[in-house]
């Protein structure tokens, strides 16, 4: 048995619950903050058998899509000054943890 630690941006957490229920898995949803971008995120964790971990990461990543973000960057002069510029930022993607789970029990 395997438990999956999925962290998906805000903006495919829908489409990512949506697709794990229809494929037949359970999940438990934490809301979570990234802290680059101090964004909104969707942690998922899924406990599974061995043999559905290759099903249930697909289906995550077919519904998580990188997209490019602008964020504020500061940047010093030197002179004690400094100024703010757009920065371009890849965004979006899932970051997946899978362990082994030693026993599970739902009570």
């Amino acid at each position: 048995m395997k438990l999956i630690f999925a962290i998906v941006n805000g903006d495919d957490s829908h489409a990512v619950s949506k697709a794990l229920t229809a494929n037949g898995f359970f999940a438990t949803k934490l809301a979570s903050t990234g802290g680059f971008l101090s964004a909104g995120n969707t942690t998922f964790l899924i406990c599974t058998d061995d043999e559905k971990v290759d099903l249930a990461v697909e289906t995550i990543k077919e519904k998580c899509h990188k997209r490019k973000q602008f964020v504020q960057s500061a940047a010093s002069s030197g002179i004690g000054s400094s100024a703010t510029f757009p920065v371009e930022v890849s965004v979006g993607g899932a970051t997946v943890f899978i362990t082994d789970v030693e026993r599970f029990e739902k009570v």
